[in-house]
């Protein structure tokens, strides 16, 4: 899920883009510049990888019946991408600030094509999830190199404006992705079933391969950071060592290795923590700056992303498998009733700016407490009639939901860069694009393990409210972050 944005804000979200390279001067310099096709293709690079987030998910209960996969095993598939996605980001983003944007973005492209055939091809479960997550590696080379591009190639304006494009897409992306998904399964198209939510991407990724060898100009940083190779490895550990065991503890019976990985998860964190802490010592950029998050907006703003983004990745996997195995809607019928959700937050992402520019800070709590309505509507509607839940009564619920959130997200990143020294804003964008990924993954493995653990005994009804129940604490958490923060965003 991604962030609408102004041209005021120093970077757009979702991103590693441009991650040491510093802000743009008030006048155009001479340098690169990208046309209209041009951003119609970055554009399109952008799309794909967000999409893919979001379209497996209605796909799950398939690929359970064709491959016997298993809950644990589905639930790799899903935050599979997003760990990876989320570990590599923002080396994705120094990789293309020191070969080139445009290189690794045609690199990026193809392998996404190759990874999304693999995917489509997968012969059993596990290399299906070896492909979701070479998949998800792949769209962390992919997607920095989007807006590096935008904030090396526009200016003034036209940025503004490209910048807003880029915001709009991530709302698109949700909607189509939980009905194109939907659709995709229910068609078959020549007996794929499932994996043509997978092949899809195919000839995408390279269409968008050769527009941008002809469109896209070519960009790099000036004075590029050197990789955090110890930084990005230990990230790394330690994302594996909490989410890992988090997903495949429960369905292994916990045995000894999940405990092994919990007890490592401390001891990783602290080492990434302190090599980090030496790095910046000694005049390197490290991979999440220590400086930086002492930065209140900085520290209070990443505060707000993990429940946020925690609470929507886990909503969205377990209100998938909810309805398909909970309600047996179909695939179509699945995607469909989310629609409501995604046309709320898209609605809430065009009006964030404006509201932003005239209540401030004060947008995000309104869009915590809208939040909070609608999941105790859809908890309610859920436990008052289990028997006549339906996609049609989840509407109120799952719409002013998607509203907050969208209240949420579209002014998050530019309150946690707000007070980051301008020469630092990549590097700031990249630390909070990192916890969004995170912690999407996170939601998945905690909320989808929770449901998929309670609902054999608890049922559909009860095990979906409480994890609802669960993420209206999230709200609560944000709503109190958001009152901490100053009224004005710079």
């Amino acid at each position: 899920m991604t962030q609408q944005l102004t041209a005021t804000e120093p970077l757009a979200p979702a991103s590693s883009a441009a991650l040491s390279a510093p802000s743009a001067p008030s006048s155009p310099p001479p340098g690169p510049s990208l046309g209209t096709a041009g951003l119609v293709t970055v554009l399109l690079g952008a799309f794909l990888p967000m999409l893919d987030f979001f379209i497996v998910n209605v796909a799950l209960p398939t690929i359970d019946h064709d491959l016997a996969a298993g809950p644990a095993v589905l639930e790799l598939v899903a935050a599979g991408y997003g760990i990876a996605f989320a570990v590599l980001l923002v080396l994705g983003g120094r990789l293309g600030d020191i070969f080139g944007r445009r290189r690794v973005f045609v690199a990026g492209a193809a392998a996404f094509a190759v990874t999304s055939l693999a995917c489509g091809l997968a012969p059993g479960a596990w290399s299906l999830v070896a492909a979701r997550a070479a998949q998800g590696a792949s769209a962390a080379l992919l997607i920095p190199q989007v807006l590096g591009t935008i904030t090396a190639a526009t200016h003034g304006a036209r940025r503004g404006r490209a910048l807003s494009v880029y915001g709009a897409v991530g709302g698109i992306s949700v909607v189509i992705g939980q009905v194109l998904g939907g659709m995709l399964v229910a068609a078959d198209l020549f007996g794929s079933g499932w994996r043509s939510v997978f092949l899809l991407n195919v000839p995408f990724a390279l269409l968008a391969l050769v527009l941008a060898l002809r469109f896209v100009p070519e960009s790099r940083a000036e004075q590029a950071a050197r990789i955090d190779i110890a930084g990005t490895v230990l990230l790394t550990g330690t994302l594996l060592s909490l989410l890992v065991p988090l997903m495949e503890g429960r369905a292994a019976g916990w045995p000894l290795w999940s405990w092994v990985l919990l007890a490592l998860f401390p001891v990783l964190a602290t080492a990434f923590a302190l090599v980090e802490r030496r790095a910046e010592r000694r005049g390197d950029t490290p991979l999440v700056p220590p400086t930086l998050l002492r930065i209140p907006e900085m520290r209070r703003g990443l505060g707000i992303a993990l429940p946020y983004f925690g609470g929507f990745g886990g909503f969205m996997f377990v209100i998938a498998v909810a309805l398909q195995q909970g309600l047996h809607l179909g695939p179509v019928a699945a995607g469909w009733a989310l629609v409501p959700m995604a046309v709320g937050y898209f609605t809430a992402s065009l009006s964030g700016p404006r509201l932003i520019g005239r209540f401030g800070s004060r947008v995000l709590t309104a869009g915590a407490a809208v939040q909070a309505v609608g999941l105790s509507t859809l908890a309610v509607t859920v436990l008052a009639d289990p028997e006549g839940f339906s996609p049609l009564r989840m509407v109120p619920g799952v719409a002013l939901a998607g509203i907050g959130q969208g209240l949420i997200g579209t002014p998050l990143f530019r309150v946690v860069l707000s007070k980051v020294p301008a020469d630092r804003a990549g590097v700031g964008s990249g630390v909070l694009a990192t916890s969004q990924q995170s912690s999407l993954a996170l939601g998945v493995a905690t909320l989808g393990s929770l449901y998929l653990a309670l609902s054999p005994g608890l049922g559909m009804d009860r095990a979906l409210a409480l994890c609802l129940g669960i993420q209206l604490l999230g709200s609560f958490t944000v709503f109190y972050l958001t009152t901490r923060l100053p009224r004005s965003i710079g």
